[in-house]
This record gives structure tokens, sequence and C-alpha cells, in this order.
């Protein structure tokens, strides 16, 4: 049936955003230098939008998440 084809593509589209996204906060978090985080946080704080619009994340935790990962890039020397 085509509901089942759709939702399935969609589960793995899903799945993909969100992995991808927990893995760039990953990644951001990884980091040591300034330069490299303040050139990271921008793209990862697009995924993290995205992923709450598309109802990946709630949005709150997008916020919350957001917020953290910029006051951990400006923490660093």
């Amino acid at each position: 049936m085509k509901r089942i084809r759709q939702s399935e593509t969609r589960r793995l589209r899903n799945k993909y955003a969100a992995k991808t996204t927990r893995n760039a906060v990953k990644n951001l978090r990884s980091v040591t230098t300034k330069a490299e985080a303040t050139e990271q946080l921008p793209k990862v704080s697009a995924m993290l939008d995205k992923l709450a619009k598309k109802n990946g994340i709630h949005k709150n935790k997008a916020a919350n998440l957001k917020s953290k990962l910029a006051k951990m890039a400006k923490a660093l020397a």
C-alpha cells in the first residue's frame, strides 16, 4: 500500500536527519578551539531548528541544546 511505503520513506529520512544532527552536536562538543566552534555552531543550530520544525525533537529541546552549545563555544579560550 502507498501509505506504508510513504511511512517507511519518511521514517528513514527522519532517522537520518536525527542521527546526523546528533553526530554534529557530538562533534561540536569535542571541538577544542574557539575558531572551529564558531564556524560549526551556525550549521549545528540550523540542523537543530530543522529537526524541531519537522517534529524530530521538541522545539524547547532544540532551544536548550542551542543555548548550551553557544555557552560552551563562548567559554572556549
